[in-house]
């Protein structure tokens, strides 16, 4: 694969591990992140060494000014974004009644608004070349939602309606829009369950395991190659079988 890949979120966990994928496959991939300076900087260096293309930017998903000037600058370096993934997100446990007007913006801010903001920055290029893939991360709490999770669950569902009715305007100019929705995998984000939760995930997936960030990447990539070039409006979960 050529061209550039743009991959919010990117210097940890799932986001980590569909730069260093895309990179294996042929793209340069700006890596944006929001506060792991270091790990950014880190993760690029480490592609570079590998022969690939990287440039680790810092942009707030949630400022529209930030992440679209993160976003021109990977542009100014390696050419117009050509595969947006769409990864950056937040979550939190809390029950509904409990969720402060505060968090519940933030979330959305995040998880809805980033998405909204990085497509808008990217999106004139792509109508243009009547070319570009757009892969947004969901959940499977998008799909079937979870307890204690109201506002991750929301800000999910709201990703997948995005994909769908995004990819449905967008097809005329030749954009494909499709969202990977990751069950139960092993990054930070779940780590702070512990592992007696974790052993008790795993268990009820029905195959047998967590899953894993390059699990994930592979499903991203996929849909960022041509041989996936009749799909979109698609949400590819992959959980292990956990909704099921």
């Amino acid at each position: 694969m050529e061209g550039t890949a743009f991959i919010t979120g990117g210097s940890r966990g799932i986001g980590r591990a569909v730069a260093r994928r895309l990179a294996a496959e042929g793209y340069a991939v700006g890596i944006d992140y929001l506060q792991a300076r270091e790990a950014g900087e880190a993760l690029a260096a480490e592609i570079r060494s590998r022969g690939g293309r990287a440039l680790a930017v810092q942009g707030d998903v949630a400022d529209r000014a930030a992440v679209t000037a993160a976003i021109r600058r990977v542009e100014e370096a390696f050419g117009p974004v050509t595969c947006l993934v769409n990864n950056a997100g937040i979550a939190e446990q809390h029950q509904f009644q409990d969720i402060s007007s505060a968090f519940w913006r933030r979330i959305f801010a995040v998880n809805v608004d980033g998405a909204y903001h990085t497509i808008q920055a990217v999106l004139p290029g792509m109508i243009h070349r009547k070319a570009g893939t757009i892969v947004n991360i969901s959940s499977i709490w998008g799909q079937r939602g979870a307890s204690c999770e109201v506002a991750y669950s929301a800000t999910k569902a709201a990703v997948i309606g995005l994909t769908r009715s995004l990819a449905a305007e967008l097809a005329p100019s030749g954009i494909r829009v499709n969202c990977v929705a990751p069950g139960v995998i092993r990054t930070d984000m779940v780590a702070v369950l512990g592992e007696e939760t974790l052993r008790a995930l795993a268990e009820d997936t029905p195959m047998g395991r967590l899953g894993t960030p390059e699990d994930v990447a592979a499903a991203v990539a996929f849909l960022c190659r041509e041989e996936s070039a009749f799909v979109t409006g698609q949400v590819l979960t992959a959980d292990g079988g956990f909704i099921l």
